[in-house]
């Protein structure tokens, strides 16, 4: 596929770029900083800049392009990441200003230009837990994509935002959108680096109902949309299988979450943080688990 991606010089976007590539999609890569990667091609541009956005997903995917004589282009899909990507980077009326007008440029360009697919980076912020102010727990266990979405902060209202926007194009155009909540993204080095430091203190995973999704796990996810045609209008959950503590569920709800109410029954160590939606239309299977990089403390 010939893939439009914006943002993909950040954390997330870095990986599943090189995933795309290596699934030999045509890349082109639309940020603030380019990267550097074989087969991607880049073109700076601010999503926030709707002439921009418009201009990029009209220019060519790379030099092979140049061949094509019959004055054809364009994409086949767009994947979305760019964005502000938390508070406490910029003033909060700046984050809020970026993510939505930003992602509302992105939309309105690709549905005019008839893109036929679309998938855009949400965020586990939706849910109110992440950012809020003091402690805020789930209404229910484990979080799924019924669960309100009621966020305290700039950065997961923008992500609200975006959605109903994202609907709303859905609706008039009939294609496929498909948002992606994600959790806490972990890069392979830093299983090493981070979760001895979570087993030591679990509490500082509360914000993250103690999940997370395996940076190449999340490049899967996003090529199992790319691949999964009809949908209309989708909202996933990603996250790994698996709890990013050494603790069981069981003590972990024991812990944290008294008086949540629990949805159904969940595994040992399922996470709280649920990808069944995702396993059930998409056929995702996470591959990763921080147990296969890092070893537990001994009780």
């Amino acid at each position: 596929m010939r893939i439009f991606f914006t943002g993909g010089s950040g954390k997330a976007g870095t990986h599943v770029m090189r995933h795309l590539i290596e699934a030999k999609h045509s890349v082109l890569n639309f940020d603030l900083v380019p990267f550097e990667l074989p087969g991607v091609l880049n073109i700076t541009g601010d999503i926030t800049d709707s002439g921009e956005v418009f201009n990029g997903l009209t220019s060519y995917v790379g030099p092979e392009d140049l061949e094509n004589t019959d004055g054809k282009r364009g994409f086949d899909a767009v994947v979305h990441f760019a964005a502000i990507p938390r508070i406490l980077i910029r003033p909060d009326n700046e984050t809020y200003r970026v993510n939505v007008i930003g992602t509302y440029n992105v939309l309105e360009a690709a549905v005019k230009l008839g893109v036929r697919k679309i998938i855009f980076a949400s965020s586990e912020t939706t849910y109110g837990v992440c950012f809020a102010e003091g402690e805020k727990k789930p209404d229910y266990i484990p979080v799924d994509e019924e669960h309100p979405v009621i966020p305290h902060d700039s950065y997961g209202a923008s992500k609200v935002a975006n959605e109903v926007t994202a609907r709303s194009f859905q609706a008039r155009s009939g294609i496929d959108i498909y948002g992606i909540r994600i959790n806490n993204v972990i890069e392979p080095h830093e299983y090493e680096t981070l979760f001895p430091g979570f087993f030591r203190n679990p509490d500082v995973r509360r914000r993250n109902l103690f999940a997370y999704i395996d940076a190449r796990d999340l490049g899967e996810m996003i090529e199992l949309m790319l691949r999964t045609d009809g949908l209309g209008y989708q909202i996933f959950n990603v996250s790994n299988d698996d709890n990013s503590v050494h603790i069981p569920s069981s003590e972990i709800r024991e812990r944290y979450y008294q008086g949540v109410p629990l949805k159904r029954e969940m595994g040992k160590d399922e996470t709280f943080y649920s990808n069944e939606k995702a396993k059930r239309l998409l056929g995702f299977q996470p591959r990763h688990s921080w147990r296969d990089y890092v070893a537990a403390p001994e009780s």
